[in-house]
């Protein structure tokens, strides 16, 4: 199981060190290939005055730097094509988020890099359709790209996980990835997204045992503080333990899961 972590927004080099830190010797200790994630600019915001980044080339640069320092690889979302060639001077992987799994223009201009592409499948997505949008990517010639869960909306201000999604997405013979926290978000709930933290624990223990290739996942020293996406992000100090769990899961499901 690979594993993509790191904050939700790159909002300063301590920040981004300090979850490195952590999460690179655990995942170089237990032989798990993580690539070190963030986002130099959050498009997506509820509100208008919702804080959306530091600045694009200093955030990116700050993510490239740490990949450096850690010597792991990192990816990073992109928002349109012209982001595309922007960003891919710094990271080492693309991330299509939720709402733009089905624009076509962006998810060639990733797959064109030949880089990894992370495609998150949109809230109102069937694993059908992400499928569609993985065949898009594939198209380029770029095999290396994975098909991410993050739940459904259902009704307003919330979201579902169908595990069957997994299993249709994975029975295509693509990889899945299953994001831990972005699936247990409110979206919108008021001017800001709130979520329920206390289910992801609950959530990522069922979707190891139903056998998926990769976790997503955000960390931060102190989410209270952070400047997005602040209820479902888990705290660093808890990061260790939270895998810990997890890993042991795999070990057990893996001789049981085979699609």
């Amino acid at each position: 199981m690979f594993l993509l972590a790191g904050p939700c927004l790159v909002e300063s080099k301590s920040v981004v060190e300090e979850v490195a830190s952590v999460i690179v010797p655990y995942c170089r200790q237990k032989g798990i290939e993580l690539f070190l994630k963030g986002s130099y600019r959050k498009a997506n915001r509820t509100s208008v005055g919702s804080f959306e980044g530091i600045g694009d080339e200093k955030a990116l640069k700050i993510l490239s730097e740490a990949g450096e320092h850690f010597s792991v690889p990192t990816i990073t979302d992109i928002h349109s094509v012209a982001d595309v060639g922007i960003a891919d001077q710094y990271i080492s992987a693309f991330q299509i988020p939720a709402f733009l799994a089905r624009q076509t223009d962006i998810l060639l201009a990733a797959g064109e890099t030949g880089k990894p592409v992370n495609i998150k499948k949109a809230q109102f997505m069937s694993p059908h359709d992400a499928i569609k949008a993985g065949a898009k990517v594939a198209s380029t010639g770029n095999s290396n790209f994975w098909l991410c869960e993050r739940g459904t909306f259902f009704g307003y201000n919330d979201l579902v996980v169908d595990f069957r999604s997994m299993g249709i997405m994975r029975s295509e013979g693509y990889e899945v990835v299953y994001d831990a926290t972005h699936s247990l978000q409110r979206p919108s709930i008021g001017s800001e997204s709130g979520g329920y933290r206390e289910m992801i624990p609950r959530m990522a223990r069922a979707a190891v045992a139903s056998g998926i290739d990769g976790l997503f996942l955000e960390t931060h020293p102190d989410p209270k503080l952070a400047k997005s996406d602040s209820a479902t992000q888990i705290p660093l100090t808890e990061f260790v333990d939270f895998m810990d769990m997890l890993l042991e899961i795999e070990s057990v499901a893996s001789k049981y899961t085979t699609s």
